[in-house]
């Protein structure tokens, strides 16, 4: 494990294209009016806002001036989630997230990504670290899903915040090392979690179990491979 002052140059590599983004591009949340979002990306006169659309599919630049440079404003909902919405976004954005992840992870163990995503395995025991020990290309990618997953279904400005707390627990308890009484997995229903357990396998034979926090696309796959050998 490297010490913390070594995690200096690993965090600016992983910090820096995700800032690129965070200031140049308008941030487009549920709930926002796309007037509100022009104003927020320095786009103040009709002319200039006209294009603007309110979806996060079209990605808008700021309208960089000397007297906005960056895009440091954010347009936000002015109404609170519900309890139940919060929840309800919460699960959901974490269910489109796992799957989605599953084929993005399936899709780095091609041999034609090989050099991308040996970087992650390339440890002798699994430890929390391994979980930030990513190319840039997957930093990138795992942010960008992450966000799809939440802009699609329209979350909440505050589900985003919780699922970050959430997201990042997720991905260290999965890299700890260590099959713990109160891990994620034994709180949830048997069977539903993968758990740190099930992802310590696939980083020792990297052949199976790429789902990250459950089990069913994990399971859906394993019985197509078993369909496929018994056919051949």
């Amino acid at each position: 494990m490297q010490r913390p002052k070594n995690r200096l140059r690993e965090g600016l590599i992983y910090i820096g294209p995700l800032l690129l983004l965070d200031l140049t591009l308008i941030k487009k949340y549920a709930g926002v009016s796309v007037h509100a979002m022009a104003l927020s990306g320095n786009y103040s006169l009709p002319s200039l806002s006209k294009n603007i659309h309110g979806t996060f599919l079209a990605p808008t630049l700021h309208n960089f001036t000397l007297a906005s440079p960056l895009q440091t404003r954010r347009a936000l909902p002015v109404a609170a989630p519900t309890s139940r919405g919060l929840v309800v976004e919460l699960a959901t954005s974490f269910f489109i997230y796992d799957a989605l992840f599953f084929a993005f992870h399936l899709a780095l163990h091609h041999p034609f990504f090989a050099s991308v995503h040996s970087r992650h395995h390339n440890h002798r025991e699994i430890n929390p670290q391994i979980t930030n020990q990513l190319d840039v290309f997957e930093r990138l990618g795992l942010v960008l899903l992450a966000n799809f997953s939440l802009n699609i279904i329209g979350s909440h400005v505050l589900t985003r915040t919780l699922f970050v707390v959430v997201f990042v627990w997720l991905l260290v308890d999965i890299h700890s090392g260590m099959d713990l009484e109160w891990g994620y997995d034994k709180i949830l229903p048997k069977g539903w979690a993968s758990g740190s357990k099930r992802h310590s396998v696939h980083h020792r034979v990297g052949n199976k179990y790429y789902e990250p926090f459950f089990n069913w696309w994990d399971d859906a796959y394993e019985w197509f491979c078993k369909q496929e050998r018994k056919g051949g």
